[in-house]
């Protein structure tokens, strides 16, 4: 079960800084506002407010973040995954904008 939740009357000034705040971690301004608000409990002792909480809602919650592309990489190896064999030699993206940047 979800639940609603509205706060009224926020002033024009903190609006924006929040909406400031969730664009530059990618987010709409309700992904930014459910980040600040599981931060804000994560740090609270784990008996409070898990009684009523549901052990699926729970490990979602655990389970959101962000990786970077190295961490997420380095998964994939781990899995075993390799990359299609008509890609071998082939310039990484990388490459070819340091090219196209050193040839201005």
């Amino acid at each position: 079960m979800n639940v609603n939740l509205s706060i009224k009357e926020v002033p024009d000034a903190l609006a924006l800084r929040l909406r400031a705040r969730a664009e530059r971690h990618h987010r709409s301004l309700q992904g930014e506002l459910m980040a600040i608000i599981e931060q804000a409990v994560a740090d609270e002792p784990a008996a409070v407010g898990r009684a009523f909480e549901p052990a699926a809602a729970t490990q979602a919650t655990r389970q959101q973040g962000w990786k970077t592309v190295e961490q997420l990489m380095a998964e994939r190896r781990a899995s075993g995954w390799q990359p299609h064999p008509s890609l071998k030699g082939l310039p990484l993206a990388v490459d070819i904008i340091r090219a196209d940047r050193d040839s201005r």
